[in-house]
């Protein structure tokens, strides 16, 4: 018993020393700050632990258990009082932390009694909490140990290299040398050649490039850096001096923010012409079908843009005295038009534009700013139909730099017919420096027709333009009425064109009037109507040649099926669609050997001719045969399918609308609102805005506009335009400044 008396004496001697030690510790942490509440309360406990453990552990106590039981009482008044007394503290202190939060006024009292990283801890979030704005939060941050720690560590990192230098400036001979570089587009147009050019800049950048060779090289690598491209050198020289002083270039002068929005994943195409039906010209039915063409792919949303006349226009232009009363009925006739001929639905927007016919000239004159009819979201792809026509007077936004990409197709031989006028020479050479101009300003790509049109800036040859699909039809109705026995053509050979002496009628009487008895049994029927026409007939009727004067009509009219031989002997058009159609009918076709006609060379009923003895020789050639059936191949080539094709490969459309990705729409579009390049400025894309800025500065003076052959009144629509097609009042739409 004693034993085990001892244990718990040991025991009890044990706890003791262990709280004495924790005490000890949560002292020695405080750094002689005072005790906390709680370690207060045990130390007040501990007197009335020990007088317990004392009265317990004795022997006599341990022996009473064995004997008889007897009521033992102890009293632990001092422990309640102790309990008491801590928690009414207690009460106390919540209650003064609670009025000290409200207040804000004893906040140190509160947190001293707290332990001491409690304390810090709190102080810093109360701190943060004072700070109103996130400005004093981040000068505190900006400002703190830490960052300029950071800082110290991040400069230690970075060591300057030992070799660099200062990139020195360019000299004279290098600027020289660049600015003749860039100016290579130029020096063609006057003349220069490239090897004269590359001449000039070699002589140039040889000596500083010896100079600088001979500090840093021997002479064996001097021999061998003298087949280094100079060309190159010159474009990294630039780009160091510019990279080394942070040039960044803007791309343009004139760049237009407001261009169509890439996150719409269809295109959208503007063809913009000059004509339009009923009057049965090249301009007004080739654009047309290409419109119908592009939108049957579905790959884009294509609008067709075509001038409107007042009602006194449209008398003079439009066959047969036909006029429209608003826009709208003009659109439905069109559209009737097409789908008879195509067979299919064309799903494609019809415009108008503001236009006015120029009696002198025998052409329709935009008036105002054509390209205002296309909205900003709409304008990505520009079709200019006779860019050179289009832009003469243009005096508005430049095409390029509201639409993506430009291409011009050049559909008449404006030169040849200059040059029939008086002083046909002058204006033809005014005119043919004009039309490089506008080319060369408004235009990405030009794709003439034939050979037979002017040499342009950024032209290409390529005959885009295919034929009607019922004259298709009528041609395979021919061979399958030959197959069986049938004859196909009962009668002999006609003209088809507008009756104006530049059409092809003065080479024809003067044919016929040579060879007047060498074609005495050969008879001409001619369809046409135009200006000319009574002093035509009345020319013909002089000289007494066998011709049948008709009125001009559809060439697709059944009248004009049953013909064998089609004659078009005109030198001024530049790819004849009646030759066209004549030789998707199956027929024989007896044309000038002239650039205008190389695409028909290649199909077997196409009769060439040099001289006005081969013309004679080709015409009883053909009375006297019979044409030879299209291949399928050779139906293909004169098709529209075939046309828009090739239009879509040489006018780079087929790229342009092959980017139509996400990830090159995105590129696209940080092209066009960064457009931010280390390189030095594109010198032609210089010129080429310049030129642009001069055309519209001479086009804005009403004076030189009427000295040139403008028609009055066309720098703006008048208010007959604006009644027709709803416009506001050109005032609202260009206003002058102080008005």
């Amino acid at each position: 018993m004693r034993a085990r008396a001892s244990t718990f004496k040991d025991l009890a001697t044990s706890i003791d020393r262990e709280l004495e030690n924790f005490l000890g510790t949560a002292s020695g942490k405080s750094k002689a700050a005072a005790a906390p509440s709680e370690l207060e309360f045990v130390r007040r406990l501990q007197p009335k632990l020990t007088e317990l453990r004392r009265a317990y552990s004795s022997p006599e106590k341990v022996l009473e258990r064995w004997t008889p039981r007897a009521r033992i009482s102890i009293d632990l008044s001092s422990i309640r009082d102790a309990f008491v007394s801590e928690v009414e503290e207690g009460r106390v202190r919540v209650r003064r932390r609670v009025w000290t939060v409200k207040k804000g006024e004893e906040e140190e009292r509160g947190w001293g009694d707290d332990w001491e990283p409690i304390r810090k801890l709190k102080t810093g979030w109360r701190e943060l909490e004072r700070r109103r704005n996130s400005s004093e939060i981040f000068e505190g941050f900006r400002n703190s140990e830490f960052v300029d720690k950071v800082k110290l560590s991040l400069k230690s990192l970075y060591r300057e290299p030992q070799d660099s230098k200062e990139v020195p400036p360019l000299d004279v001979p290098e600027l020289l040398a660049y600015f003749v570089k860039q100016s290579g587009p130029f020096f063609d147009q006057i003349g220069v050649k490239r090897d004269i050019c590359d001449k000039i800049v070699e002589a140039l950048c040889s000596r500083k490039k010896d100079q600088r060779m001979g500090r840093s090289m021997s002479a064996s690598a001097l021999a061998t850096s003298e087949t280094e491209n100079i060309n190159d050198e010159l474009d990294l020289r630039i780009a160091s001096v510019l990279q080394s002083t942070g040039h960044h270039y803007d791309g343009g002068f004139w760049i237009d923010s407001a261009k169509r929005d890439p996150a719409d994943k269809k295109r959208h195409v503007a063809i913009v012409t000059t004509a339009s039906l009923p009057w049965m010209t090249g301009t007004a039915v080739n654009p047309l079908f290409r419109a119908a063409y592009l939108a049957n792919s579905a790959k884009q949303n294509v609008t067709l843009l075509v001038p409107w006349l007042c009602k006194s226009d449209q008398e003079l232009v439009y066959p047969n005295k036909l006029t429209f009363s608003s826009p709208e009925e003009q659109e439905a006739y069109i559209r009737d038009w097409l789908e008879e001929r195509i067979g299919f639905k064309a799903d494609f927007k019809i415009s108008f534009y503001p236009g006015k016919f120029h009696k002198e000239r025998r052409s329709i004159i935009p008036a105002g700013d054509t390209s205002q009819f296309i909205s900003s979201k709409d304008a990505d792809i520009a079709i200019l139909e006779e860019p050179e026509h289009l832009n003469w007077y243009h005096h508005g936004k430049r095409w390029t730099d509201k639409f993506n990409h430009v291409v011009g197709v050049v559909h008449t031989n404006y030169l040849e017919y200059i040059k029939r006028e008086k002083n046909g020479a002058i204006q033809a050479f005014m005119v043919k420096h004009v039309n490089n101009w506008v080319a060369r300003a408004y235009c990405d790509k030009i794709l003439r027709l034939s050979g037979a049109t002017q040499d342009l800036p950024r032209s290409v040859i390529c005959n885009v333009h295919g034929v009607n699909p019922k004259f298709l039809k009528v041609g395979e109705k021919m061979a399958a009425d030959r197959e069986l026995g049938q004859q196909a053509f009962s009668k002999g050979a006609y003209f088809l064109g507008k009756m104006v002496w530049a059409k092809g009628y003065r080479e024809l009487i003067d044919l016929l009037a040579t060879h007047k008895n060498d074609l005495a049994d050969f008879k001409l029927d001619v369809y046409g109507n135009g200006e000319d026409s009574l002093e035509v007939q009345s020319t013909a009727k002089k000289l007494e040649l066998n011709l049948n004067f008709l009125k001009g009509r559809d060439h697709a009219d059944d009248s004009l099926h049953g013909y064998k031989v089609f004659i078009n002997p005109s030198v001024s058009d530049v790819l004849c669609t009646a030759t066209a159609e004549a030789l998707a009918m199956g027929k024989f076709v007896i044309c000038a050997d002239h650039p205008s006609n190389e695409f028909f060379r290649a199909f077997p009923n196409c009769l060439t001719y040099k001289t006005s003895e081969d013309f004679v020789t080709r015409v009883k050639e053909a009375m006297a045969s019979d044409p030879v059936p299209l291949t399928p191949e050779q139906r293909y080539n004169l098709s529209w399918e075939a046309a828009t094709q090739r239009f879509m490969a040489f006018s780079d459309l087929d790229k342009v609308l092959g980017s139509n990705n996400e990830d090159s729409m995105e590129g696209n579009k940080s092209n066009r609102t960064i457009k931010k390049s280390i390189s030095m400025p594109n010198l032609t894309e210089t010129v080429d805005g310049a030129l642009a800025f001069a055309h519209h500065c001479l086009t804005g003076n009403e004076v030189l506009r009427l000295c040139t052959g403008a028609l009055p009144g066309t720098r703006e629509y008048d208010q007959q335009h604006c009644r027709d097609l709803h416009l506001p009042p050109s005032q609202v739409q260009n206003p002058i400044y102080g008005w």
